[in-house]
């Protein structure tokens, strides 16, 4: 009677070990060295704003419905729910006159920008940037800026500032009405689900 041998046991897949993430001062030498960008040291790592750059920011969702406007804007970043374009340096002070200027002043449309003496946290690779830096570049001519009437700004395809303004606020009030309309319709569903499972009274 022949004998069979025992199967080999099963080894279960052990996923292959995922690289490490960039200690606090790694990142913040890429930063340092790679773009010329001042940090504060972490953790997290932070980019100081007002120096090369400031932050126009505005919620992700409104941010998207922008990018999809401008396929060239300069770097931008995702943090959160929240989304992060650079735009020239002094654009944070020029924000309130210009959303005034454009009728969009005293409306809530959650557009803020970050300036001088500000700082934000360093977005981290791929899973930060949507847009990213090029190392080795400067990042002033790519950022929208304030630019004379009738003039281009300094990057061709980029938007101005007070374009790119205009838009981001628009967005904002459409992402605004997108969002309050989703959720009205959230309790007429569950009010209706709720009417059709009530049992049927006779009198």
């Amino acid at each position: 009677m022949a004998v069979t041998a025992p199967s080999a046991p099963t080894v279960p897949a052990v996923p292959s070990p995922r690289a490490p993430l960039p200690s606090p001062d790694g990142i913040a030498r890429w930063y340092e060295n790679e773009l010329g960008w001042a940090t504060a040291h972490g953790p997290p790592v932070q980019l100081l704003t007002g120096l090369r750059f400031d932050v126009l920011e505005l919620p992700a969702d409104a941010g998207l419905i922008l990018l999809r406007r401008y396929a060239r804007t300069g770097p931008v970043a995702l943090a959160g729910r929240r989304m992060r374009l650079l735009v020239a340096v002094g654009s944070a002070d020029e924000l309130p006159g210009l959303l005034d200027w454009l009728e969009w002043g005293g409306i809530g449309l959650e557009l803020t920008a970050i300036g001088a003496d500000g700082r934000i946290a360093a977005p981290q690779g791929a899973a930060g940037w949507l847009r990213p830096p090029e190392p080795g570049r400067e990042v002033e001519p790519s950022l929208p800026a304030m630019s004379p009437v009738g003039r281009r700004n300094g990057s061709v395809g980029v938007p101005d500032l007070v374009r790119l303004v205009d838009t981001a606020a628009t967005a904002c009030h459409r992402a605004r009405l997108l969002r309050a309309t989703a959720a009205a319709a959230v309790p007429h569903r569950s009010s209706r689900n709720q009417r059709e499972n009530q049992p049927l009274a006779f009198s």
